[in-house]
């Protein structure tokens, strides 16, 4: 309901700034004009008109682009998506660029689908937006068109992400236990070896870690991950990592790069 009356306001405003220019391309005189709010003693109205139009149709989803509404969470699905192209949209604001980026979601059921998400993007930003990112994201199921960003905060996004590298191999099977139920604890890399393989686009690393939980003893382990390509940089020997084990079974562990909330 809400798109249809900000569709009527902005078709109300593009006529009357369509009869506005017509009747300065034909010079009539804005004291006789047909429009409210026209006196040209009084351009203010003028701006406020143009600069609400404007507005409408960057971000009210008027028009003829695509549609852009709130998706939430009530009646959404989470997903993860993958870039399969970036496009500006030829819009600025505040100087900095927007663009339309094409998400290819893997659902929970179903077949693959290309969504879309319309976001500024500061230059310095830009280079993080590859092809083949892998991106949580929100959808309706019976509107897929139209995809916004999932919050990593919330922990059923992270469970939705855990979920889907588990899918893809991208950890291994015996260490999924110890990923999904294990204890967290921080640890650092001794020693890593690119294995060669790769999966969805990210590269295998052998790892040899040192895991130090807080107030207790710590322990040498040998594991592998899969990451980003741009991300080895940060798993050279002593970088900082956290691992998840089990407390039966310390032996097998999992490594992420960032902390993330104790279950």
């Amino acid at each position: 309901m809400l798109r249809v009356v900000l569709l009527i306001v902005w078709l109300l405003l593009t006529a009357w700034l369509g009869i506005w220019v017509g009747e300065g391309l034909f010079g009539v005189d804005q004291r006789d004009s047909i429009l409210p709010f026209a006196d040209g003693d009084s351009p203010a109205a003028t701006i406020m008109i143009g600069v609400a139009w404007g507005i409408l149709l960057t971000f009210g989803g008027a028009g003829s682009g695509p549609r852009r509404r709130r998706i939430g969470a009530g009646a959404s699905e989470i997903g993860v998506g993958r870039i399969v192209e970036t496009a500006p949209t030829g819009t600025s604001i505040n100087d900095v660029p927007q663009y339309d980026l094409f998400i290819r979601v893997a659902p929970k059921e179903g077949d693959d689908f290309i969504g879309q998400l319309r976001m500024l993007v500061p230059p310095t930003e830009l280079g993080n937006l590859r092809e083949g990112l892998a991106l949580p994201v929100r959808y309706r199921p019976g509107d897929p068109d139209t995809v916004e960003l999932a919050d990593l905060e919330d922990p059923a996004v992270r469970e939705a992400m855990l979920q889907w590298r588990i899918d893809r191999g991208l950890i291994d099977p015996a260490q999924v236990r110890a990923r999904t139920t294990g204890l967290q604890a921080p640890a650092s890399v001794l020693s890593v070896r690119p294995t060669g393989r790769r999966r969805e686009g990210q590269v295998e690393l052998d790892l040899r870690v040192l895991v130090a939980p807080d107030g207790a003893s710590t322990w040498e382990a040998d594991t592998t991950v899969f990451v980003f390509p741009e991300a080895v940089g940060r798993l050279q020997v002593g970088s900082p990592v956290w691992a998840y084990y089990r407390r039966e079974d310390p032996a097998t562990i999992a490594v992420t790069i960032e902390k993330e909330a104790v279950r």
